[in-house]
């Protein structure tokens, strides 16, 4: 049997989180079209009786601006120790430049396997996918380069069979039943994050956590209280709208994403609360799960 960790590191906007859901065949980590949805190390878990393949989504390699910035980057250290095999992963519009410094800045430990995604969305008929797949793979030191896109599911199964060219001989680290290493909790607050992503514009995702105050499983449906952090009274405002329009409409589509995650009937309540500088806070950032 083969067993082992498979890690994927990528700029922001990748589509790491795409990928992983493609992979696992249910969505398990959020995704929005703005930079910096994933926050979290997420690890994904596939068993098949031949094999087992721990994924690990990793947030967006970027410089820190704040303390949150550090917690994520320092998930993503912890993800390079423990890689088996190193899914590189990168835009087809990227410049190839760009990447190269952003990989090599990084010890990847394990085998590196080039990943280069979006191709469904290439225009340029001077230069073909497998030219640029080249200059791809000209620049970043790899086993094995490979096209893909996450969205439409091309070539997610090519990736499935590379991996397992690479994976290591080994016993199971999790039960067959385990699809994450991540409670319940986490994926509900992570959802209703993914609707602000979805819903709010600027800035206010990303000065915005989501944090579950209570988590009750009645006979007929499961009770959710949240907290959503802001960073200004400002922003409670917009978050809130003109007569609470915009929380309810933010209360309905993360009910209606909660239910379909859970399997059962939920009864949502959301409350905005400030919390100045909460980025900069190592007790709030505790406290928010980073």
């Amino acid at each position: 049997m083969k067993s082992g960790f498979v890690n994927i590191f990528g700029p922001p906007n990748a589509g790491k989180s795409t990928l992983l859901n493609a992979l696992l065949g249910q969505e398990l980590a959020i995704t929005s079209p703005k930079v910096q949805t994933t926050r979290h190390r997420i690890l994904g878990i596939l068993t098949e009786p031949e094999y087992q393949i721990v994924f690990s989504d990793t947030p967006g390699i970027i410089k820190p601006e704040y303390k949150l910035h550090e917690k994520m980057m320092k998930q993503l250290e912890a993800a390079l120790e423990d890689a088996d095999v190193a899914l590189l992963m990168v835009d087809i519009h990227s410049a190839p430049e760009d990447f190269v410094q952003l990989i090599e800045g990084l010890k990847i430990k394990g085998t590196r396997l080039l990943l280069v995604n979006k191709i469904d969305t290439w225009k340029d008929k001077s230069v073909s996918i497998d030219e640029r797949l080249q200059t791809f793979q000209k620049a970043i030191k790899a086993e094995a380069v490979l096209g893909i896109s996450a969205l439409q599911n091309i070539n997610t199964t090519a990736v499935l069979q590379l991996i397992l060219k690479y994976l290591p001989e080994g016993l199971p680290f999790y039960s067959e039943e385990d699809i994450s290493d991540r409670p319940v909790r986490f994926f509900v607050s992570e959802l209703i994050r993914q609707q602000i992503y979805f819903l709010y514009d600027k800035e206010i995702p990303y000065h915005t956590a989501v944090l579950i105050q209570s988590f009750e499983e009645k006979n007929t449906l499961t009770k959710i209280r949240a907290d959503i952090i802001c960073n200004r009274e400002s922003q409670k405002m917009i978050l809130i709208g003109n007569k609470g329009e915009m929380i309810k409409k933010l209360g309905t589509k993360a009910r209606e994403k909660i239910e379909a995650f859970l399997e059962r009937k939920v009864f949502l309540e959301l409350f905005v609360k400030v919390r100045p500088k909460w980025r900069e806070n190592n007790l709030y950032l505790k406290e928010y799960g980073y």
